[in-house]
């Protein structure tokens, strides 16, 4: 089944998604100009690895209900750091140490702060 959601339907259902799981500091960045492999990149943390486990599951379930192809998943065994390529949305979930190591959405917000939006409360 081939998902006929476009890249902001489906931005919309990743937030949701970590938003229902109580996701901490979800960002959405618009890679528009910035990279041809997706259209956005959402970083959020999880205060465990078992939180950040289960909110990738939940999204994966989420994602693959409504036919957004999943191109990869990494991370899940230790998930520090959980990747979900969902094509034109990737996803990358932290523990927060993990998160402020890698420094992420420093690289790629580097434009200003109007390049991201912070999603929830």
């Amino acid at each position: 089944m081939q998902s006929h959601l476009d890249p902001d339907q489906i931005l919309d259902m990743v937030t949701s998604s970590l938003d229902s799981d109580k996701a901490e500091d979800v960002l959405s960045i618009p890679l528009g100009g910035k990279s041809s492999v997706a259209d956005y990149m959402v970083i959020a943390s999880g205060t465990s690895s078992r939180q950040v486990a289960a909110m990738a599951e939940h999204l994966e379930f989420r994602l693959k209900q409504a036919g957004v192809e999943i191109l990869g998943l990494e991370g899940m065994r230790q998930a520090d750091w959980v990747l979900i390529d969902a094509n034109d949305v990737i996803v990358h979930l932290f523990r927060p140490e993990v998160r402020e190591f890698y420094g992420l959405e420093r690289m790629w917000a580097g434009d200003g702060p109007q390049e991201v939006v912070t999603v929830g409360s």
